[in-house]
C-alpha cells in the first residue's frame, strides 16, 4: 500500500479552477505551465505523487516542488519559477582594462617571439598570468571571453595596417608649390605659359619606374581556341633576364612623353633625359621640371650639367614621400595597364624596344594629364 502523504489536502476556489482547467487542456500555452496545472488538479483530486508523476510524464521531485509551492505561496507562484539570485559580475572593469592593456602591448615586449598577438595566444597569456596580476576572475577565461572584451573597445590586435610618417617639415609648402604649377598650366592660354619677361615655359613631370622585369617564356603561349578555352594560356615557369628602369618625362601642356630605358638609374642616365628635353624644346625657353629628391637629380654631376645650361631648367620638388603629387605617375599606371601588362620578351633589348615602341604609340595620340583637385589651394586662399 502506498505511503500516505503528510502534506495537507489542496483546496481550490472556483476562480482558481477557472484558471487551471483551461490551462491544463491548452495546446498553445507553455508546456511548463500546462504541466504544473495538471499536477495541481490531480493532487486536488486526491491522486498520489507517483501516479501524478506517471500521468503527467515527469518526476516526483517536480510534483513535490509544484505542490509545495502552491500550499505555501498560492497558485500564482506555483505556476511560475521562483526568482533566482543573479550571479554577480565576475569580470570587473579593472579586469577588462588589464586585458585591453595587454592587447595594446606587443608580445615581444613580454618575452615572446611573436610581433603581434593572435586571439589564442592573448587568451593563453591572460589565463597564465591572471592570478599573479591580481585578476583571478580571468584565470579560466576562454578565447571567446577575451574576444568579447576586445570587441567592446573595437580592438583587433591581431591585425596590422600601415601608415606613412610625414618626415618632410616643408610638406605643405612644397605641395602648394606643385599644385600652383598644375593650376597655372590648367589655366594657361593657348600660347602656353610665359615668365614675366615673356620667356616661354614648358612644364614636364619627371620620374622613374624601376624594376621592370625582363621575363621570358620557357614554353610558347597558347592562343584562345573557340569552343575550348576563351583566353591565352601561359606556362607558369619563366626566365629572368634582368630588370630595366624607365626614366620618363610627361609634358603637361600637350601630353608628349619622353622616355629612356636603362639598366640603372644614375646621374648619367638622368642627365641623358635632361639632354632629350633640351634638344626637344626651343632654345631660349625655360623647362620647368616637377620631380622628387632622388640623389641622381641633385648629384654633383647633375648640378654641373645644369650649370652648363644657365636659366634653361627650373626644378619644382615634390615633398618627401609625396610622389603621388607627380602627374607622371599616372603615365606609369597607363603603361602598366597597356603595353607592360603580361609582357614576355626574348631578351633585355627586346624589352627596351617594346617599351620605346609603346611610348611612340602614346605619342601618336598624346593625352593631356590634368590635376583636378585644388581644394588645398582654395582653403588657403579663403583663409587669407
Amino acid at each position: 500500500m502506498p505511503k500516505k502523504s503528510q502534506r495537507p489536502p489542496l483546496k481550490l476556489t472556483d476562480q482558481e479552477r477557472e484558471i487551471l482547467e483551461p490551462l491544463a487542456l491548452s495546446k498553445t500555452a507553455p508546456h511548463r505551465d500546462v504541466q504544473r496545472a495538471k499536477i495541481i488538479l490531480a493532487y486536488h483530486a486526491g491522486q498520489g505523487f507517483t501516479n501524478i508523476a506517471r500521468q503527467v510524464g515527469t518526476t516526483r521531485r517536480i510534483v513535490y516542488k509544484c505542490v509545495d509551492k502552491f500550499l505555501s505561496m498560492g497558485l500564482e507562484v506555483a505556476l511560475k519559477d521562483l526568482p533566482r539570485p543573479g550571479a554577480r559580475p565576475v569580470i570587473t572593469p579593472a579586469d577588462k582594462a588589464w586585458v585591453v592593456h595587454l592587447a595594446c602591448s606587443k608580445p615581444k615586449d613580454l618575452g615572446y617571439a611573436a610581433e603581434l598577438w593572435t586571439r589564442k595566444s592573448l587568451a593563453e597569456h591572460v589565463r597564465s598570468h591572471a592570478v599573479t596580476a591580481g585578476h583571478t576572475a580571468l584565470q579560466q577565461a576562454a578565447k571567446a571571453t577575451i574576444q568579447r572584451i576586445l570587441d567592446e573597445q573595437e580592438l583587433q590586435p591581431h591585425r596590422l595596417q600601415y601608415y606613412l610618417e610625414r618626415r618632410d617639415p616643408e610638406f605643405e609648402t612644397k605641395m602648394r608649390e606643385v599644385l600652383l604649377v598644375y593650376e597655372q598650366v590648367s589655366l594657361a592660354p593657348a600660347e602656353g605659359v610665359k615668365t614675366d619677361a615673356g620667356q616661354p615655359v614648358f612644364t614636364v613631370s619627371v620620374d622613374e619606374k624601376p624594376g621592370v622585369q625582363a621575363l621570358g617564356n620557357t614554353a610558347p603561349d597558347l592562343p584562345p581556341v573557340a569552343g575550348e578555352h576563351a583566353s591565352w594560356f601561359r606556362d607558369h615557369e619563366y626566365v629572368r633576364m634582368g630588370t630595366a628602369s624607365i626614366l620618363a618625362g610627361l609634358d603637361l601642356q600637350d601630353g608628349h612623353v619622353f622616355a629612356r630605358v636603362e639598366h640603372r638609374h644614375r646621374s648619367r642616365e638622368f642627365i641623358g633625359l635632361l639632354g632629350d628635353l633640351d634638344d626637344y624644346y626651343p632654345a631660349g625657353a625655360q623647362i620647368r621640371i616637377i620631380l622628387d629628391n632622388h640623389s641622381a637629380h641633385i648629384s654633383k654631376e647633375t648640378r654641373q650639367y645644369l650649370a652648363s645650361k644657365p636659366n634653361r631648367f627650373r626644378y619644382v620638388h615634390t615633398p618627401t614621400h609625396g610622389s603621388w603629387l607627380n602627374l607622371v605617375e599616372t603615365l606609369f599606371g597607363k603603361m602598366a595597364r597597356t603595353f607592360l601588362r603580361a609582357i614576355r620578351v626574348e631578351s633585355w633589348n627586346e624589352l627596351k624596344q617594346r617599351i620605346l615602341l609603346g611610348v611612340k604609340e602614346i605619342n601618336v595620340a598624346p593625352v593631356i594629364h590634368r590635376w583636378k583637385k585644388f581644394e588645398a589651394l582654395k582653403i588657403e586662399k579663403s583663409a587669407v
